[in-house]
């Protein structure tokens, strides 16, 4: 017997419905449900182990799986089996962990799981839009520790108007890409990327988002008061002592302050921090220490913290001695690397990034195979971030979340402004050699300029800064901090990363940590913001001010030509030969795609030699080659023969036709000799297909005055010689 199902139902407006449901599948786990909008269904479960694990942080999981067969397809590769996580599918956990994480107790914990799996896809549905609200519905019918309901939503903007999780298709025609998470009363976080757009606009977007959600988390509630609500579960909390916290803050406030308002860099900070840190730890006696444990560590981070906030809001200081608006020292350079095909350092304070440009064909292109969706990438960004960059020696285990976040965010702020046209297939390498605060932001700077140095004519620089807010929501004082460092990174009740044009936003990444910001703040804050970004620009500027005309001598030229079908093949020849001997003889790489519209093959053509791309495109053209009747060419002949003589024609080499005895010249020729040789060159006229034999006709003699007098010879009668050619004569008879 099916059991009893619990079901909502949220209206997007438009004809759409998002239901949630639950009561059917994965009863054993604490909490799930069913999301399902059109065909699209996503499956989330969550669990959390009833005792607190050994660690003084969280340990969350957030797995986003797509299952092949939700599209009815097998898993690329040798094993027919899904295997580590895609960029893609850990782009949408990192979106749902990061509004998820904050709303659990920070003294919680238990080994906790969230798992999304696609299980159904539906072409005009994007299954990551509806992450968010599933973790949130699961999370709502379990007994979790939580704060709040929350959800998630992708806001497009097509002709002006304003989409909730518009298509795949209406989001091609959209100028904004950006998915917003939040709760009934507040946003939390904001990531996606723009056409350009203004700092207002952006603030509609969000407004527009969070109305959508605010129905969203509703629907949650209802679902759980249906299914009936959980007591929350009883957890060991974390041991507090209110008069060791207010001691640890009475010696540690004052001496922090004024550290903080030295000025200083940042490992002599550090150095100074730690030992005000040791001192008040030593000033406890052994038994003490071991009493309260780790108590006193967190009392004196809770007192650094509240002394740099208060720095910051009350005089307007930050812990390198700049204001909040004050931008680190900037210094570039480009061309620096002599091999690549393009290069850039770029250095803000104590961050520093080297960014480097690789040319490449089609055949280079990213590759993306992901149930929900199949295409390529012809511009992409890998982003490295080793430990070394802050100081640190720590193992190394590929590439992480982080850095995939991280080099997707700079990928989106720059793809915007590589033009159509342009012909190769381009990666950028961001290599952080140094880190104190906002390296996806060099890598957006050192990227740009990167991009120029190698001659790829992108429409405009951008720059991108990092920035951070700090709010006394008892006074109502807050403060704004442009270009943030990594210390100001955790102690803010915002951090934001905005990169732009001169003219726009490209891309942003929010994490909001304050409730209820007003919207008035977050535009001030984008506004400050603005300014950073334009200083930052003018910066990159001054070190290289528009792309290079073309590019580096020994970085490839792309050339691409496009040929009709029926060419394709002999272009390629038998078993590859031609293209393959071609490719060796001119030192290039020949790519060859059909345009999936009108059959056309694309040739791409790459090489550092240009010699090398001509010949090419010479060999192109003679493949190609189909002379116009009436038409005049040069030729050169190649071959003798009884009845003519064999030419090709010098504009396109390998092409051959029979120049016939009879059209060398108007008077009778017995030998062919007699009027041409071997090597000679000279004109014909193109007469189109001969419809006796069928063949293609040249002429000499069509080019050649008529002597005088001259009298046309009657066209042969097949039956003066005998009637019907192609009867056969009767045999005779032979009588014994």
């Amino acid at each position: 017997m099916i059991p009893k199902t619990f079901k909502e139902v949220i209206d997007l407006g438009d004809g759409r419905e998002i239901s949630i449901e639950t009561g059917k599948l994965a009863k054993q786990a604490h909490g799930s449900v069913v999301v399902r909008s059109g065909n699209c269904m996503l499956l989330c479960t969550v669990v959390s182990n009833y005792q607190q694990s050994d660690v003084d942080f969280l340990p969350l999981t957030v797995d986003y799986r797509e299952k092949f067969a939700a599209s009815g397809r097998y898993p690329g590769g040798f094993f027919k089996r899904e295997a580590r996580p895609s960029d893609g599918e850990i782009l949408t956990m990192r979106l749902v962990d990061r509004v998820l994480r904050p709303l659990f107790p920070k003294d919680y914990h238990a080994e906790t799981q969230v798992m999304i799996q696609l299980m159904s896809h539906d072409e005009d549905v994007m299954p990551d839009a509806m992450a968010g609200l599933a973790a949130s519905a699961a999370i709502q019918l379990s007994d979790f520790p939580f704060e709040c309901a929350i959800s998630e939503v992708r806001v497009g903007r097509v002709d002006g108007e304003f989409i909730i999780n518009p298509t795949r298709a209406q989001l091609e025609q959209s100028d904004i890409d950006m998915v917003i998470g939040a709760s009934e009363d507040s946003v939390m976080m904001v990531e996606g990327e723009m056409k350009e757009i203004s700092e207002e606009e952006m603030a509609e977007a969000i407004k527009f988002a969070h109305e959508a959600i605010k129905k969203q988390v509703a629907a949650q509630h209802r679902l759980a008061d249906a299914f009936g609500r959980k007591e929350v579960r009883e957890y060991e909390s974390a041991r507090e002592d209110e008069a060791l916290e207010k001691k640890i803050h009475e010696m540690a406030y004052d001496k922090v302050y004024a550290v903080a308002k030295a000025g200083s860099a940042k490992h002599e900070r550090s150095a100074s921090f730690a030992e005000i840190k040791e001192e008040i730890v030593n000033s406890f006696s052994e038994e003490e220490q071991e009493e309260y444990g780790n108590l006193i560590s967190k009392y004196y981070g809770k007192a650094e913290k509240d002394a740099i906030r208060d720095l910051t809001l009350n005089e307007g200081l930050r812990l390198d001695g700049r204001k909040t608006d004050e931008i680190r020292p900037i210094w570039c350079e480009v061309d620096y690397l002599p091999s690549t095909h393009g290069s850039a350092i770029f250095t803000r304070g104590e961050t520093q990034a080297l960014a480097t440009v690789t040319l490449g064909t089609s055949r280079e292109a990213n590759q993306i195979d992901m149930p929900s969706y199949e295409g390529e990438e012809t511009f992409y960004l890998h982003y490295n971030f080793p430990p070394f960059s802050t100081g640190e020696a720590r193992p190394i285990r590929g590439t992480s979340r982080r850095e995939i976040g991280h080099g997707n965010l700079a990928q989106r702020a720059l793809k915007g402004m590589i033009p159509a046209d342009c012909p190769y297939t381009v990666r950028v390498v961001s290599e952080i050699l140094e880190s104190n605060g906002s390296s996806s932001m060099a890598t957006v700077c050192a990227g740009t300029m990167a991009l120029m140095d190698a001659g790829v004519q992108i429409k405009k620089p951008v720059s991108g800064i990092a920035m951070g807010l700090i709010t006394d929501t008892e006074s109502g004082k807050y403060a704004v901090l442009s270009d943030i460092l990594g210390d100001e990174d955790h102690l803010g009740d915002m951090d934001f990363k905005v990169t732009g044009t001169a003219d726009g936003i490209t891309a942003c990444q929010m994490d909001i940590k304050v409730k209820g910001l007003s919207y008035e703040i977050l535009v001030n804050a984008l506004k400050q913001a603005r300014g950073g970004r334009l200083h930052i620009l003018d910066k990159l500027n001054e070190t290289i001010s528009e792309p290079n005309e073309s590019v580096k001598a020994h970085a490839p030229k792309m050339v691409t030509t496009t040929i009709a079908n029926e060419y394709i093949g002999a272009l390629i020849g038998p078993g590859g030969k031609v293209i393959q001997e071609l490719q060796k003889a001119t030192k290039t790489t020949i790519v060859i795609n059909e345009d999936p519209v009108t059959e056309e093959g694309i040739v791409e053509i790459l090489g550092t030699d240009q010699a090398g791309i001509d010949a090419v495109l010479a060999k192109i053209d003679s493949i190609t080659f189909k002379p116009e009747v009436g038409s005049v060419y040069e030729v050169k002949v190649i071959k003798m023969l009884d009845f003519g003589a064999v030419v090709e024609y010098k504009d396109a080499p390998g092409n051959e036709v029979l120049l016939h005895v009879s059209e060398l010249a108007w008077e009778r020729t017995e030998n062919v000799s007699d009027v041409v040789n071997m090597g000679d060159v000279f004109d014909v006229k193109y007469m189109g297909t001969d419809p006796r034999t069928r063949k293609e006709k040249v002429s000499r003699k069509a080019l050649l005055p008529k002597p005088e007098g001259y009298k046309e010879r009657p066209p042969r009668n097949d039956r003066d010689r005998g009637g019907d050619r192609n009867k056969r004569p009767h045999s005779k008879q032979r009588r014994d």
